[in-house]
């Protein structure tokens, strides 16, 4: 589905894919739960989903002749991080604006977790006072009016690099990725879990396993705490890929399935249910998730397993996204373990 896209490497390859038995046995033993590990799919800082996105973003960036990588996110955006690796990877400056989406006090907030790397790997970091939202933002127009007006040549990547033209290309590879991995393991997953906020990841996972009529079996656990504005950003995203790769069937608004109840209180901030699923996933597991994403979704999970939401002997996908360097913000949430 991709093969008319140019790419550019950044990721190990096909990221494994391990089986949460002991989770699955504590949940009752009713399901086999497994884990694609995007959180290990890259040796440029720490890695994550927003790689898969920007493989297929940055060379058209590099076609524009641009000098400098202009995007946003929230103070402990995963995002930003990984946008500042790519430009030291590719010789490019960066300037990230980073708002103030989560309501959250922690002493060394600001100084910890993704943006101490974003600040080690030479990005100029902008703090802006706003509030949160996943559409287009005025701090960031206005970050990329400064570069060009100082003479550069920005690039712009959105938040999530989600609502960028070839944003959901990235996860359309990854149910391909998983398809061929089906093949060797002489199965295929009922159900892929993912965190949905900014929305081409859960997009481009939509159209991939659309190939097959699996595009229902994609569950959405939000964590934006807005979800009608997520599911209309994820159906835009999906029918604008799905045109791009040729899918060849109409995506329709029944086919974005997304859970709302595990986003509270608000985005960024953990419930007492997301602390407790961080916890179990690790002392079960060793598998680490944060307090922002992947811990929401991996409560979604739980929750899920625990409520028979799953026929028996289903087998359930989980898409690990990284974004644990953001749990060094929440220290002391997790002071105690």
């Amino acid at each position: 589905m991709l093969q008319k896209f140019e790419r550019y490497p950044l990721t190990f390859g096909p990221t494994p894919i391990e089986k949460l038995e002991r989770l699955g046995k504590h949940l009752g033993g009713k399901v086999e739960i497994y884990a694609k590990r995007e959180d290990c799919n890259s040796g440029l800082a720490f890695g994550g989903n927003k790689l898969r996105k920007l493989e297929y973003i940055i060379p058209d960036a590099i076609a524009t002749k641009a000098d400098t990588l202009v995007s946003i996110g929230g103070v402990q955006s995963n995002h930003t991080r990984m946008v500042a690796a790519v430009a030291a990877k590719i010789g490019m400056k960066c300037v990230l604006v980073q708002e103030s989406w989560v309501p959250h006090e922690d002493a060394v907030y600001d100084r910890v977790g993704n943006i101490l790397l974003s600040r080690i790997m030479g990005a100029d970091v902008r703090f802006v006072d706003e509030g949160f939202d996943i559409g287009i933002r005025r701090s960031w127009e206005q970050a990329l009016e400064e570069v060009k007006s100082t003479g550069g040549i920005p690039y712009a990547i959105p938040a999530g690099a989600s609502v960028h033209k070839y944003g959901g290309l990235g996860y359309v590879g990854f149910a391909e990725e998983v398809r061929a991995q089906e093949e060797l393991f002489g199965f295929a997953f009922d159900y892929i879990i993912v965190c949905t906020v900014t929305g081409s990841t859960h997009a481009g996972m939509l159209v991939g396993f659309a190939k097959d009529g699996r595009q229902r079996s994609v569950i959405g656990i939000d964590a934006s705490a807005t979800p009608a504005q997520t599911k209309a950003q994820v159906l835009s995203i999906a029918r604008h890929t799905a045109e791009l790769v040729n899918l060849g069937s109409e995506i329709v608004e029944y086919d974005v399935v997304l859970l709302d109840e595990y986003a509270y209180p608000c985005y960024g901030v953990p419930s007492d249910e997301t602390k407790e699923a961080i916890r179990l996933c690790a002392r079960l597991e060793g598998m680490i998730t944060d307090p922002v994403y992947e811990g929401k979704s991996m409560q979604g999970l739980i929750d899920l397993v625990r409520k028979d939401f799953f026929s028996e002997g289903s087998r359930i996908l989980y898409a690990h996204l990284g974004g644990v360097p953001a749990i060094n913000g929440y220290s002391y949430t997790f002071r105690n373990g």
